[in-house]
């Protein structure tokens, strides 16, 4: 399924929180109780930032909180988001959790991206595309066939960076929100 190459071993690079040192920027996997409520925290900071940039969506992003089950997702977080089911980034910044990124299963035999974030203070130190580069190669060390994600319409700082790792456009009538505009739906074949 997976192809093989560099990205496929970058994630061999990518430490625990243990081994990363005090003072650490970077990514991390997410292993300890520490860094699972980091995780937990930055899920909804991301959520309020949706809220605050979109609140012409509300009602939207509250369906999809309720349909996925985001709070369920994150009380299950080692037995959705963690090996071996998915696998979870934290962006460090001198030690300090600043952003993230949740692999999990989607279908048989891909995966979906989740919830990525890094906080506006973080921005411009390439978290955002470490998490996003060590999601790919973990995915690709899994033997996903694809990973899939949906984002919104005004996230600029994301959708150009999801086309810079490989990710396409495609429509669903069966994807979430598949009839509003303001939902994006990206796919990358691995």
């Amino acid at each position: 399924m997976g192809q093989s190459g560099p990205a496929q071993d970058s994630t061999a690079t990518v430490p625990t929180g243990a081994a990363a040192g005090p003072g650490y920027t970077g990514v991390i996997r997410i292993r300890s109780a520490a860094e699972i409520e980091a995780a937990k925290a930055l899920v909804w900071e991301f959520f309020d930032a949706l809220r605050e940039r979109y609140p012409e969506m509300h009602d939207t992003l509250d369906a999809y909180l309720s349909e996925t089950d985001v709070a369920g997702g994150l009380e299950r977080f080692a037995d959705t988001f963690l090996p071996p089911r998915g696998e979870s980034f934290l962006a460090l910044a001198n030690g300090v959790p600043v952003g993230m990124v949740l692999l999990q299963p989607h279908g048989d035999n891909d995966g979906e991206m989740n919830r990525m974030f890094v906080r506006d203070s973080a921005r411009g130190l390439g978290l955002g595309r470490k998490l996003g580069q060590a999601l790919v190669a973990e995915a690709r060390a899994i033997g996903y066939g694809t990973v899939w994600l949906d984002a919104l319409y005004r996230h600029v700082e994301a959708l150009p960076l999801y086309e810079s790792l490989g990710f396409e456009y495609y429509t669903d009538p069966n994807a979430f929100q598949a009839d509003d505009d303001r939902v994006i739906h990206m796919k990358l074949k691995l």
